[in-house]
Parts: C-alpha cells; sequence; structure tokens
C-alpha cells in the first residue's frame, strides 16, 4: 500500500455536502461523477495531497444508501493507492481477509477498486485504489 488515497464520506444531500466541504475546507470541489454500477454520485475535494469523496445514493437501495440508514452520515470507507490491485487483492486474500468482489471493479476518478469487508478490518470498510492504466 502506498498512501491514503482519499476518505469516503456518506451524505443524504450531495449539493448541501458540497456547500459545507467547501467552507470547510476553503476549496470547491473538483469533479462529480457518478458510479451507474453502485448507484452513487461521488463529490471530489483535494487538499493538498489529500481527498475527500462526498458519496450520495442515487437509489434507496444502494450500499450508500443502506449505511446512511444503518450508521447515518460519517465516515464510510478509507481507501488506499497500491501499485498492482490484483497482486495486493492476492495478498489481503492469502492473510484470511475477505474481498466484496473477485475482481477490481471500475470506480470513481479512473480507478479501480476494491473493498475489504469492514469485520475484518475493526469495523473499517478498506478500498483498494489502483489508477486506471
Amino acid at each position: 500500500m502506498i498512501r491514503i488515497e482519499h476518505l469516503g464520506i456518506a451524505v443524504k444531500d450531495l449539493n448541501a455536502a458540497e456547500a459545507v466541504y467547501a467552507r470547510l475546507l476553503g476549496v470547491a470541489p473538483y469533479k462529480r461523477e457518478a458510479v451507474e454500477r453502485e448507484g452513487v454520485i461521488t463529490s471530489f475535494f483535494q487538499v493538498g495531497p489529500n481527498k475527500i469523496e462526498l458519496l450520495e445514493s442515487t437509489r434507496p437501495d444502494g450500499p450508500i444508501a443502506k449505511a446512511i440508514e444503518k450508521r447515518g452520515e460519517g465516515i464510510h470507507h478509507v481507501a488506499f493507492e497500491v501499485d498492482d490491485i490484483r497482486a495486493e487483492m492476492a495478498r489481503l486474500k492469502a492473510e484470511g481477509f475477505t474481498l466484496l468482489s473477485e475482481e477490481p471493479k471500475p470506480g470513481a476518478d479512473n480507478k479501480l477498486v476494491c473493498f475489504v469487508h469492514p469485520r475484518d478490518a475493526n469495523g473499517v470498510l478498506v478500498e483498494l485504489t489502483q489508477e486506471r492504466r
């Protein structure tokens, strides 16, 4: 793992959350992107070398809607950048971690992604990300 790539924050209202985070961080979001497969629209902020991803569900049965229903708004996941997502997935699987997909999936911000089940990481949903080449 190279670094924390971003923190994902689940929100009910993306427009309202963007306004809050723009005031908080002192910068506007640099990108909005829909990830249809996951039923989510994302908004990214860049603060120095760090990124914040706001996530709003586009459907009531989507993973973000379910997360908010269960735990409320707030930190949804921590994403780590990796050089080789497939190799990192194999390493984590060999270490006994449960991956939520067998293959990396296309994600927002030109990334391939895979999630590690939160029960294996002290309740934290971990996302592996690799730049799509």
